[in-house]
């Protein structure tokens, strides 16, 4: 298995920093299409514990769309093979002091490409 082969870090990269512009923008759209559509896909967050992609689905339609802006700290983005990635990152909302930390599991999935198959967000302290 080949760790970080260049192009297969290229795509996931490329599909993490998309994930985080429509987030700050709160590109509804977006962050539904990078989630893969299915019963077995998680989302753990700071206040929500959501199985499966409608529960992502609706959090994400109900979800205020002020205060999302934030800056990233440490981001590590590691592939193994050409078909699963993980991506974790700091960050920090701003206004804010506290650390938040987020880590996504990506799979290229037959026919659809990159999407995150489980996330996890919470906040330090």
């Amino acid at each position: 298995m080949i760790i970080n082969d260049p192009a297969t870090l290229a795509e996931v990269t490329a599909q993490f920093e998309r994930y985080e512009q429509a987030l700050v923008a709160n590109d509804v759209a977006v962050l539904d299409e990078l989630f893969w559509d299915s019963p077995l896909t998680l989302r753990y967050g700071a206040t929500e514990i959501l199985h499966g992609y409608a529960e992502i689905q609706a959090f994400r339609a109900g979800r205020p769309a002020q205060g999302l802006a934030r800056r990233l700290g440490r981001t590590v983005i590691t592939t193994y093979g050409t078909d699963f990635a993980t991506a974790s990152t700091t960050f920090q909302r701003e206004g804010s002091d506290r650390t938040g930390r987020q880590s996504q599991s990506w799979v290229r999935l037959p026919g659809i490409g990159w999407r995150v198959v489980a996330a996890h967000v919470s906040l330090m302290g």
